[in-house]
């Protein structure tokens, strides 16, 4: 992880949906945001998630109610990555 000196997300939450493996989650905590939440279907990058950032996330958020959900400033989300990697059919 890149070392920031100037931790201005400090006092600042955020929650990762569609997590995968957590690269919202190293960029936001490198500048000291305070992961709350994470949301992953998939369950081995779930599992190298919480290997990363000692968090496990829940699984289908489709399946979680909202006020299961913490508060939290900032709402991060990944989009499916099938369509440009090279384990999705590479149509996008």
């Amino acid at each position: 992880m890149l070392e920031i000196k100037n931790k201005n997300l400090k006092d600042l939450s955020f929650i990762d949906l569609f997590a995968g493996i957590g690269g919202f989650h190293y960029a936001l905590s490198s500048f000291g945001a305070n992961c709350v939440y994470a949301s992953e279907i998939d369950s081995k990058a779930s599992e190298t998630y919480l290997k990363n950032h000692s968090l496990k996330p829940f699984g289908d958020i489709t399946k979680i109610k909202e006020e299961n959900i913490p508060k939290h400033d900032i709402l991060c989300g990944g989009f499916p990555c099938q369509a440009f990697s090279i384990f999705g059919k590479q149509k996008g």
